[in-house]
């Protein structure tokens, strides 16, 4: 019994570390928001205000780790963006 204990926490606990996806462009909010996975890439013509020093690791809403290449974003739930991303929706780091 202790056995299938352990082995279920094990399992549990690598599932929970498997990363999430990665959040597409063509993805409905991606495009809404104009998420583009390399901020050079971001229509500078659609978002005048965009700079390539913006990146999803230096956004407000990034809940990647310092250095990762990706992680979590509240705006696509369940989903990772590119830490070298951007969107709309940046918003400088206090």
């Amino acid at each position: 019994m202790m056995q299938s204990v352990l082995g279920a926490s094990v399992l549990a606990s690598g599932a929970a570390m498997a990363a999430a996806p990665m959040v597409a462009e063509t993805d409905a909010n991606a495009k809404g928001l104009g998420y583009v996975a390399d901020t050079a890439k971001a229509d500078a013509k659609k978002y005048p205000k965009h700079a390539d020093t913006q990146l999803c690791s230096n956004c407000a809403l990034y809940q990647g780790k310092a250095g990762s290449t990706a992680g979590g974003c509240p705006l696509f739930a369940g989903k990772e963006v590119a830490a070298k991303g951007w969107c709309s929706a940046w918003a400088k780091k206090a």
